[in-house]
């Protein structure tokens, strides 16, 4: 409200059927709108103004208590969220109101005819005017965690602790990927939470975003694992690890998840209060390529290879995001929320895909998830290896044949001195992943 000179609308969104409308797919509110509310409310709309606050809802239906139970009136509702509440009926938006960008095509549509202005779903990078200082208000807002936001991401990591510990101990040999994603998806759900995105559960690591359970696993593959919850207030866990299906990590399997988990300790450990995201990511890499120069894949000096684009070959994506009510927080407002002022994405090679480059400071949470892939669109591609194919071994390469993808990730809160581990209870080392198998 002080950041603002005129009114600004917060949609929470709309439900979507899955396939006709009475069948329709979980409802999850507008996380700027849940932030602000902290309910669930579907069709409702938060309007703040330089001097009010105002909540519009849609008042209890006594036909759809029929089927879905009694709901609060709108002045219960006023009651326990502290806030005017009108009926949605009487919202009315005069002269320029400003919005964030809604995730749906149903609810643009309802903005569109609302402030008769042209409004696009997740047009974030674009906004201008009164949007751009709305979004850059919500930004200052959310960048930072207060005390019950981090509650909130304790009680995640706590629960995807949980489902992890599950998945370690359900896994064997000629299950399906399915059956383990089951364990842990039922770990989340006896905690009344549900999972903060789609879960990856596959024995085909090196497909980054590889959502399908269809794989049956075997002796001798690595199952990855990128499972988080989200509690009942919307607030997420982002956890991957990676585990030998045996119980035991082959002789190679193990040199390389030791090189990831050096690469994860090294960033983790440079994470503090001032420093540069983007070096965050630059300590991984470089550690990253330093162990593959030791195991011989890769030749050369780590620091001229790195340079070189060397550690993208096999670890493409960034050193992790921002985390909060999104799993990638913010991310719909596109890289004005995580990226600083004056600061673009790099085009080279291993920097272009990074989510967040920003000064890290006290209350932010974050991810450190680096990896290493056997990606064939990059690996098998002359174009993509370029001028690095004489600094990489096939022939060592080859002897890893039984890694496809190690990914290794945890959330991480900056503190006034250094850096929290909010799911350090997962275990980790090859010793601990070890012992959990089967367990």
């Amino acid at each position: 409200m002080k950041r603002l000179a005129g009114p600004a609308i917060f949609a929470s969104g709309l439900p979507r059927p899955r396939n006709f409308r009475a069948n329709r797919y979980p409802f999850r509110a507008e996380s700027h709108f849940l932030y602000l509310i902290g309910a669930p409310l579907q069709g409702a709309a938060l309007v703040i103004e330089p001097s009010v606050a105002t909540l519009y809802a849609e008042p209890p239906s006594p036909e759809e208590a029929l089927w879905s139970g009694p709901e609060p009136t709108l002045e219960e509702l006023g009651d326990r969220l502290e806030i005017s509440v009108r009926p949605i009926t009487e919202l009315r938006i005069a002269g320029e109101t400003a919005f964030l960008p809604p995730q749906d095509y149903e609810t643009a549509c309802w903005l569109e005819n609302l402030l008769d202005r042209e409004v696009e779903p997740s047009s974030g990078p674009e906004l201008e005017g009164i949007d751009r200082a709305l979004a850059e208000a919500m930004i200052d807002l959310r960048l930072r965690h207060d005390d019950a936001a981090i509650d909130q991401l304790r009680q995640a990591a706590h629960v995807t602790t949980a489902a992890h510990r599950a998945g370690l101990a359900a896994t064997r040999p000629n299950l399906y990927e399915c059956a383990v994603r089951a364990r842990m998806e039922a770990a989340i759900i006896e905690h009344g939470m549900t999972t903060s995105y789609g879960s990856i559960v596959t024995v085909h690591g090196e497909v980054l975003h590889n959502e399908r359970h269809d794989g049956l696993l075997q002796s001798g593959d690595l199952l990855l694992a990128d499972v988080g919850a989200e509690t009942p207030e919307g607030w997420a866990g982002d956890v991957t690890r990676t585990w030998p299906v045996t119980g035991r990590f082959s002789s190679t399997q193990r040199e390389l998840y030791d090189v990831v988990l050096k690469s994860q300790l090294a960033a983790i450990e440079a994470v503090r209060p001032g420093v540069r995201y983007r070096d965050v990511h630059r300590v991984a890499g470089r550690t990253l390529v330093e162990g593959l120069v030791e195991l011989g894949i890769l030749r050369g000096e780590p620091d001229d290879l790195y340079e070189r684009g060397a550690g993208a070959l096999f670890f493409p994506h960034g050193v992790g995001h921002l985390l909060g009510l999104d799993v990638h927080d913010m991310e719909d407002l596109g890289d004005r929320a995580g990226y600083a002022p004056g600061r673009t994405r790099a085009t080279s090679r291993g920097d272009r895909f990074l989510r967040l480059d920003r000064d890290l400071e006290p209350g932010m949470a974050v991810t450190i998830e680096p990896g290493f892939y056997r990606i064939p669109e990059i690996i098998d591609n002359p174009a993509q290896v370029g001028e690095l194919e004489s600094a990489l071994d096939r022939t060592v390469l080859a002897r890893f044949s039984d890694v496809r993808g190690i990914r290794i990730e945890d959330d991480v809160l900056v503190t006034r001195t250094a850096a929290e581990v909010l799911t350090h209870g997962i275990p980790k080392t090859i010793s601990e992943v070890e012992s959990a198998i089967g367990a």
